[in-house]
Order: structure tokens, then sequence, then C-alpha cells
């Protein structure tokens, strides 16, 4: 059984940072979208549409509320910079030029979203993972910006 709390917590001044390492936070997003392949034979040569479903993660240190990164925060950098050429778009030409693979738009989200993230507690873009469907996703990690 639940019991409300008799009393909240007050500060006390010690730091309400506990974990000294850095930690990941995700958030997921889904849209609605139209688009065709290039270069390609077969189904998805022609105009079709998905539901998608977008993965984006961010990593970084705790301030002094012991936070990484506001929830709220990826979810207006996300409303601001991508929804608008994302959700019910046709995608080839709300987006850069480019083959609108899942593998392409993976990297082009983590490029838009890592431009707009605060340099501040060593924030910084993880990973971008994008579902076409609910069994198949391409995926961009930060490690992977500095292979040859």
């Amino acid at each position: 059984m639940f019991a409300a709390p008799k009393e909240i917590k007050k500060e006390t001044g010690e730091s309400l940072i506990y974990c000294p390492r850095r930690v990941l936070v995700s958030k997921e997003f889904t849209f609605d979208a139209a688009h065709h392949l290039f270069n390609y034979e077969g189904k998805c040569k022609a105009l079709h549409g998905h539901t998608y479903r977008l993965q984006i993660a961010v990593s970084g240190f705790l301030d002094d509320k012991g936070m990484v990164y506001d929830f709220g925060s990826i979810k207006s950098t996300y409303q601001e910079l991508l929804e608008p050429h994302l959700d019910h778009a046709y995608l080839n030409e709300s987006l850069p030029y480019m083959n609108t693979t899942a593998e392409n738009m993976v990297y082009w989200i983590f490029k838009t979203f890592e431009a707009a993230l605060p340099k501040e507690r060593g924030l910084q873009m993880e990973s971008v993972r994008l579902y076409e469907t609910p069994s198949a996703y391409a995926e961009f990690k930060r490690e992977w910006e500095f292979e040859a």
C-alpha cells in the first residue's frame, strides 16, 4: 500500500550529486513520414510511409541538481530542430539532399542535434537510433564519428 510522505526532505547544503561518473540519458519520439529511395530496386523505390521511432541519447556529468540533461530539453530541441523536417513530411523534400535511408537519416539527426547541444559538463551526443519498422533500425554512435 502506498503511503504519502509525512514531510518533504529539505536541502541540507550538501551536494545533490551522488554519481561522480558520466551518465547517459535518452528520449524516444515517434513520427510519421513518407519517402522513396533512389538507386534501389525493390518496394522502397516507390513512394511509401513509415511510423518511425527515434531514440536520442546524450551523456555527461551531473549538474548541481543531480541531472545530466533535462528530458524536457531533449524534447524541446527535437521539437524545434528535427520535428519540422520529420513529422508528417515528405523526407525527400524536407531533408538535405540525400537518399532518405534510415542510415543517412540517423547521421543527419545526430549532427543536427549535436550542433544544438550546450557545451557544458562534458555533454556529448552518444547515439541516435531510428526504427523504420518495429524490428528494423539504423543507429549512429559517437565513437564511429572518428573511424576512417
